[in-house]
């Protein structure tokens, strides 16, 4: 069974989608936090209540986040067919291939992002109080 472009495409589409997740549980909150202070954070908590049911479950978005990008990465590097690109003899799918290379790239780095704020960034702050 040949793998098509559009599944690549949506693959790649839904990766960035759940790596963008990580980034609104973990990342983005830690920032804030980290530039204004605690008052910035229970101002955007009050704004936007449910940031404190989603970063409840963040195991479950890391989870899905990840298995979406796992998924897009074999469907990219490692298609089970051609793709029938003989009518415009490649352009297409090399504009396609650039496109979904570059959202799978994103995703990769945005997950790697919220994954450092979720789980790194708290015990290194601890570590250099103590210092």
């Amino acid at each position: 069974m040949a793998y098509h472009k559009w599944q690549q495409n949506l693959s790649s589409f839904l990766a960035l989608f759940t790596s963008s997740g990580t980034l609104i549980c973990c990342a983005i909150p830690a920032l804030v936090a980290t530039v204004a202070g605690g008052a910035a954070v229970s101002s955007m908590i009050s704004t936007m209540p449910w940031l404190v049911s989603f970063s409840q479950y963040k195991e479950w978005i890391f989870l899905i986040a990840g298995i979406m990008t796992a998924l897009s990465g074999l469907l990219i590097f490692f298609p089970k067919g051609k793709v029938a690109c003989s009518i415009t003899g490649g352009q297409g799918c090399d504009v396609a291939g650039r496109y979904t290379k570059a959202l799978f790239w994103l995703s990769v780095t945005m997950i790697t992002i919220g994954a450092f704020f979720a789980y790194g960034y708290y015990p290194i702050l601890r570590v250099l109080e103590g210092l």
